[in-house]
């Protein structure tokens, strides 16, 4: 037995994915408001780098949520909700989102 991860192809990296059950509901039926995704496998991933300070923030707001709320969420889970309600605030406010303040500030 090889102690070795076995790895996807360049097919299953690289294919098509259709017939998600976002594409089964019409534009005017879907929610109003964005949902991050909760404990599922993602398909795609993406790599962010942070300070040492913000994921310590980020730690602390995940340790508030278990703590405080009752809520045992991961990291992830925690980035997904909040570019969920970011990309709602932008969507729905346009120029006068907080985004566009914050981004314009620096």
């Amino acid at each position: 037995m090889t102690r070795r991860p076995s790895l996807p192809g360049a097919s299953e990296l690289f294919r098509l994915t259709t017939g998600t059950a976002a594409d089964d509901v019409p534009a005017a039926e879907a929610p109003a408001q964005r949902r991050g995704t909760g404990r599922q496998k993602h398909s795609t991933k993406i790599t962010v780098y942070v300070s040492d300070e913000e994921l310590l923030a980020l730690e602390h707001a995940r340790l508030a949520l278990r703590g405080e709320h009752g809520l045992a969420v991961d990291r992830g889970r925690v980035v997904r909700e909040a570019i969920a309600i970011v990309l709602d605030d932008l969507e729905g406010h346009g120029e006068d989102s907080l985004l566009v303040r914050r981004l314009r500030e620096q």
